[in-house]
């Protein structure tokens, strides 16, 4: 599923999303989240926000075509990476949380996708100025999670419970999918651009078996936290369609507030 830009991108998230609404498909949750991500990186070239806009434009769009691609693949029956075929398999479950399809889906996109593309985008030694960008398009994505936080508790009343179970979760959930996932993809796109492109295939494929794995105690994180998952998960709200509405509308982080984040601590 090719997509030409920016504009084209977007485009093709609002198909998948209109797709799962139609559906009740929560893999939908993710795309609602990518998308937003997505919107606010156009902003983000609009504005100078990024050190070099063309390749920035270049690189999303190579790296929403490795998610864009997979729906393509599952939809029609074909065989996506292992990583996304868990994420897209749980959209029609019933027990995983809101919150936990945004970090299945977070785990296949940033854990594998975002090293081919950072590698295909800047082969070789062109790698290392790419770098400041790809924090930036990290830290958008850090920012879109904290800011929907309300929204998501809108969803799932009783998600603090949580924290009686071993998890903290707004905090939890940014460490996870951003502060460890980028500093993964950072090395594995290294790893990949000095490195040939037709000598990738098997060193992909071990990286997402291993990201499957991740993604599997994601959904499946033992017997304690199960427990507590499945209580929040009885009290969530279970209209997908209106879910998905939710948290297309939720507030979003301004580019000065993305900035300020690339300068903080992490959590």
């Amino acid at each position: 599923m090719a997509a030409t830009g920016i504009d084209a991108v977007l485009r093709s998230l609002d198909a998948v999303i209109a797709q799962a609404i139609d559906d009740g498909d929560r893999a939908g949750y993710f795309a609602v989240l990518y998308r937003k991500v997505t919107a606010k990186v156009a902003e983000g070239l609009d504005a100078g926000f990024f050190d070099d806009a063309v390749r920035m434009e270049r690189l999303d769009t190579v790296f929403a075509e490795r998610y864009l691609d997979a729906v393509a693949a599952h939809r029609s029956g074909g065989s996506p990476t292992a990583s996304w075929q868990l994420a897209f398999n749980a959209g029609s479950a019933w027990r995983p949380l809101v919150l936990q399809h945004l970090l299945v889906g977070i785990n296949a996109h940033i854990n594998l996708d975002l090293g081919i593309a950072a590698a295909r985008t800047s082969p070789g030694d062109e790698l290392p100025a790419l770098r400041r960008d790809f924090d930036r398009i990290n830290a958008i994505l850090a920012s879109m999670i904290a800011s929907i936080q309300i929204d998501l508790q809108q969803i799932s009343p009783w998600m603090g419970l949580l924290e009686r179970f071993g998890a903290r979760t707004q905090t939890e959930v940014v460490r996870f999918s951003i502060v460890t996932a980028r500093h993964g993809a950072w090395r594995f796109a290294e790893r990949l651009a000095v490195i040939p492109a037709t000598d990738w295939d098997p060193i992909v494929t071990e990286r997402d078996q291993r990201v499957a794995r991740v993604g599997r105690s994601v959904l499946n994180p033992g017997p304690l936290m199960g427990a507590g998952l499945l209580l929040v998960r009885t009290r969530e709200r279970g209209d997908v369609a209106a879910n998905l509405s939710l948290l297309l509308g939720a507030d979003e982080p301004s580019l000065d507030e993305v900035e300020r984040s690339l300068d903080r601590p992490n959590p």
